[in-house]
């Protein structure tokens, strides 16, 4: 039997600060889960997106230290104008924008932000006949 993809993680320096940006991007997290050293959350396909403390990796790991910003996601909006508006409340909430919103040759309506620990997340829609 071949593994089956199920799982991405993401280290995060403060869990609450990070579940309160995914939260404005409409992924749900139990009550209190800011306050946990390990949180999940079921998304489209059944993929869970994790997160750990840095203090939760090191209690396995002893030699774990976190690196520069490796990953990301990428969330689709319902059309063009979603992608700016969340864009701009992300802005407003204190979160770095890393491109303003632009209209991509690829014909989607793209924009990208950093979340708490630096990770670059981008907002698209398609913005045409390309869907």
């Amino acid at each position: 039997m071949a593994p089956t993809f199920n799982a991405i993680g993401l280290a995060t320096a403060d869990m609450a600060a990070s579940l309160s940006f995914y939260r404005r991007l409409g992924l749900t997290f139990p009550d209190g889960a800011e306050r946990e050293p390990h949180v999940e959350a079921t998304v489209a396909g059944g993929i869970r997106l994790m997160w750990d403390t840095h203090e939760a990796l090191r209690s396995f790991d002893p030699d774990y230290r976190p690196g520069p910003p490796g990953g990301g996601w990428a969330f689709l909006c319902a059309d063009p104008a979603e992608v700016d508006a969340c864009h701009d409340d992300l802005v407003a909430a204190g979160h770095r924008s890393v491109k303003q919103p632009w209209d991509a040759p690829w014909g989607q309506r793209y924009a990208q932000i950093a979340d708490p620990d630096g990770n670059v997340v981008d907002l698209f829609a398609w913005s045409g006949s390309a869907e």
